[in-house]
């Protein structure tokens, strides 16, 4: 049998146990941007200067946008691949390290215990920074593709997937198309 791409790219980036989680959809909860904002003061308390950017990223920092009841945050530091510079102050406030991808940005990924938060540290300078800003802008100013984006996510939440990243893998050619669209009239603002 052929392993599958998807999973033996989580067995190598995530820490501890890959958990099998339903995808759940939920409507756009007005309690999301205040989640964020007690987040964010938590996560500046614990780093203090090393916290470069902090910012509410994902379906849940789009007004009216269904999304998956986990609100991303962004956390930019100068070297997210010097993890001594931030970890032990995020475990110290009680966020748990789940993924390393030193091969993708140096991207690292903590949750918290409850799994309703995801915060995602990058690199100052790193490309996924200004695609997660740029998705989130387009999504809040543009009603057609946030209502694409949201008719995609439900349909896709219905299938039956082998984890929540088979999921998020299938919405790429919808999220490239949307970014594509956004960097286009970015660049036309220009």
């Amino acid at each position: 049998m052929d392993e599958d791409p998807i999973e033996e790219r989580m067995r190598e980036a995530i820490i501890g146990e890959i958990e099998p989680r339903a995808v759940v959809i939920a409507d756009y909860d007005i309690a999301w941007p205040e989640r964020f904002r007690q987040e964010e003061a938590k996560i500046r308390s614990a780093l203090g200067w090393t916290a470069l950017s902090v910012e509410h990223v994902g379906s849940t920092s789009v007004p009216g946008l269904a999304a998956k009841p986990i609100v991303d945050i962004l956390l930019v530091v100068e070297d997210s691949g010097d993890e001594a510079s931030y970890l032990p102050a995020m475990e110290e406030a009680g966020y748990v390290l789940r993924v390393r991808e030193p091969d993708w940005h140096e991207h690292r990924m903590f949750k918290t215990p409850e799994k309703d938060v995801h915060i995602h540290v990058f690199s100052t300078g790193s490309g996924e920074i200004r695609r997660l800003i740029l998705l989130r802008k387009h999504l809040r100013a543009v009603e057609g593709d946030r209502e694409l984006y949201a008719a995609t996510k439900r349909e896709l939440a219905v299938r039956d997937w082998p984890s929540v990243q088979h999921y998020a893998d299938a919405k790429t050619e919808v999220i490239e198309g949307i970014l594509a669209r956004a960097a286009s009239e970015s660049s036309r603002e220009d």
